[in-house]
């Protein structure tokens, strides 16, 4: 028993991989966490109309306040001056208009009722009403763009990811590398392989969510189908790239709390704007970040291509910087 765990000790002090995973990963994920579902500084914005001046300075204790003097286009004023709430009043009472149900419409919320307390009108309930609203008696449609994304995300990573490393293990990929083939067609043929398959997988993700699970999506189908296509293969390149770096399939497993965990907190289910010390800038290094945001704007919001350009020419451009990096990667194998 003794030389059975000396062995193991041994071991385990030669793979500073899987030291390092063992005593620093949980330190990393558990100051990552601290940092994105802390205690946040953020500051609602929201933009008033016809309010009291009094009103209006009480409020400013509370938030970011914008005085607008001619009552706008209310979901238009929203999505172009960036505001996470409109308040303003009639002769029924308060009004408080905002995008969709996340923590900076409640922390909006929060600023108004604080406010409307100092004026003894916390007796008062404010008429609120949110522009994109979603079945209230499922809560997954509210989140469906964020389940999609992660879920397809992970399995596709997982499966090519060990993909890759089963090849190596078994010299496939050295056998190739001794012929004339190139790296870029020699990385082209594996994601190309795997992207496809992966795309099959998205397909019938969609379909059985619209279709089965009958979760509500205000924009078009095909668009979902190829943000979704897109998102595998950015999750088919990240796993190509992990492999490339891992020798055996233990190694690889070891890559996935460091791959995936960053994917959670920058889908959507957090925010950006409310991650303090900026950190929410990093998304722009997420590659869920792009399809996510792309899958909300289309099911949540009803958004077109053209509205969802940006973020699709985001996850097109990182599939090829990921691709690039693959390419000479696999100099560690072979320089040709």
């Amino acid at each position: 028993m003794l030389s059975i765990w000396k062995r193991i000790i041994y071991q385990i002090r030669n793979d500073k991989r899987s030291l390092g995973l063992l005593l620093f990963a949980p330190l990393l994920v558990l100051t990552l966490l601290y940092f994105i579902l802390g205690d946040s500084d953020y500051v609602p914005k929201i933009a008033v109309y016809d309010m009291d001046q009094t009103y209006i300075i009480e409020l400013e204790q509370n938030a970011e306040v914008t005085i607008v003097d001619e009552k706008p286009d209310v979901r238009n004023y929203l999505e172009e001056a960036g505001a996470d709430a409109f308040l303003w009043k009639d002769t029924s009472g308060l009004h408080i208009t905002l995008l969709e149900k996340n923590s900076k419409s409640a922390a909006a919320i929060q600023a108004i009722q604080k406010t409307n307390q100092v004026f003894n009108k916390g007796q008062t309930v404010p008429d609120i009403s949110y522009i994109y609203e979603t079945n209230e008696n499922n809560q997954l449609d509210s989140l469906s763009y964020v389940f999609l994304g992660v879920l397809s995300f992970f399995f596709v990573f997982i499966l090519s990811g060990m993909s890759f490393v089963r090849e190596r293990f078994g010299q496939t990929l050295e056998r190739m590398l001794m012929t004339p083939i190139s790296r870029f067609a020699v990385i082209g043929g594996y994601t190309l392989g795997y992207g496809v398959l992966s795309a099959i997988q998205s397909i019938l993700i969609i379909l059985f969510s619209v279709y089965v699970l009958k979760l509500q999506v205000e924009g078009s189908i095909l668009l979902c189908i190829l943000v979704m296509i897109l998102m595998s293969f950015s999750a088919v390149s990240i796993g190509a790239l992990a492999s490339i770096f891992s020798n055996n399939e233990l190694q690889m497993v070891q890559f996935i709390p460091i791959v995936l965990i960053p994917q959670i907190f920058y889908s959507g289910l957090i925010p950006l704007d409310t991650i303090p010390f900026g950190l929410g800038k990093l998304c722009y290094l997420i590659p869920v970040y792009y399809g996510c945001t792309s899958l909300e704007k289309i099911m949540i919001q009803g958004k077109g291509f053209l509205e969802i350009l940006p973020w699709v020419a985001g996850s097109i451009l990182y599939i090829a910087a990921l691709f690039a990096i693959n390419v000479l990667a696999l100099k560690k194998y072979r320089r040709l």
